[in-house]
């Protein structure tokens, strides 16, 4: 047991990343409720919303009144998207002590996703970066498509460990690395995070899988192996890739508790209140109204 981390660090990221692709509107209410749930669940890090334009994503329009509403535990980060300087001007007015940014490793998902280049993400981090160091904000960086991209195919590692070395160089003090569409595998996700640890200092790294093809849990053993100790999740399993039809959402945050706690690894998070948290969301989601836009177009949605 002794190459794989002693404890872990769980990332839960339904609320954002999760209720994000949902059709059925959530009550700002019941998303309060939710984290304040998975709060009481033990979790340090939940990723709380994001601020983005509500036309894109009209589930979370609510993102200030969500983020004012929720009960901050001392302790706990509750970090939120934000795509640009004025998604972080709307952050820090809301009380954010903690942001995440967000670009790809793939040209064709970046053009998709925020219709810019990798390097014109890249310059529009430089000012979120500035105001972060302004306020003392820490920032964290996502990377999509590290295994593959639903245009371009696989991907090289290393692009993925460039990529995460210039995040590493503004200022991110952890950066994500996510299977987006959820096609990886152990050696092929161990070979990615390898070259990303080369350039990058491992206790840096968190990892984020979906769990299309049911791999995801395999994928995090392989990069356990490599003593990466900050893992994604969503409880319930929440969320998805708007890009690649038939993808399925993130890995549940349940199922990687089972896993961890089997394995004698700590996390620190109760799994009987983490699944009353999965049931709430799960029975909130049934009960709540279908939005009479639908499902967002797949080419207008903001996701790492």
């Amino acid at each position: 047991m002794s190459k794989f981390p002693e404890s872990v660090k769980i990332v839960d990221v339904g609320p954002r990343d999760g209720l994000q692709n949902e059709k059925n509107i959530v009550p700002a209410a019941t998303k309060i409720e939710f984290v304040n749930r998975l709060t009481a669940s033990g979790l340090k890090t939940i990723e709380v919303t994001s601020f983005v334009s509500p036309k894109w994503i009209p589930q979370l329009a609510d993102a200030e009144e969500v983020f004012r509403g929720i009960e901050k535990m001392p302790g706990v980060s509750y970090p939120v998207l934000v795509p640009n300087e004025q998604g972080m001007q709307r952050a820090l007015a809301a009380g954010a002590k903690d942001v995440s940014i967000f670009t790809a490793a793939s040209e064709s998902f970046n053009q998709k996703n925020i219709h810019c280049s990798i390097a014109e993400s890249i310059e529009r981090f430089k000012p979120v970066m500035a105001l972060a160091a302004k306020h003392g904000i820490r920032v964290r960086g996502y990377i999509s498509t590290v295994i593959a991209c639903p245009y371009e195919g696989e991907v090289s590692p290393d692009v993925v460990a460039k990529i995460a070395k210039q995040l590493a160089g503004l200022g991110c003090h952890e950066i994500s690395l996510g299977d987006t569409i959820g096609v990886g595998t152990p050696l092929k996700v161990q070979r990615m995070l390898a070259a990303v640890a080369a350039v990058v200092p491992m206790q840096k790294l968190a990892v984020h899988f979906h769990d299309t093809y049911g791999q995801a849990l395999a994928n995090i053993h392989a990069c356990l192996e490599l003593g990466v100790a900050v893992v994604d999740s969503s409880a319930s399993g929440l969320g998805g890739c708007p890009y690649a039809q038939g993808a399925t959402g993130n890995v549940a945050t349940e199922d990687v508790l089972f896993m961890l706690a089997g394995m004698g690894i700590e996390t620190g998070v109760d799994l009987a209140k983490l699944l009353e948290a999965g049931n709430f969301i799960s029975q909130a989601l049934q009960r709540a109204p279908q939005s009479k836009l639908g499902r967002i177009p797949a080419d207008s949605r903001r996701n790492p």
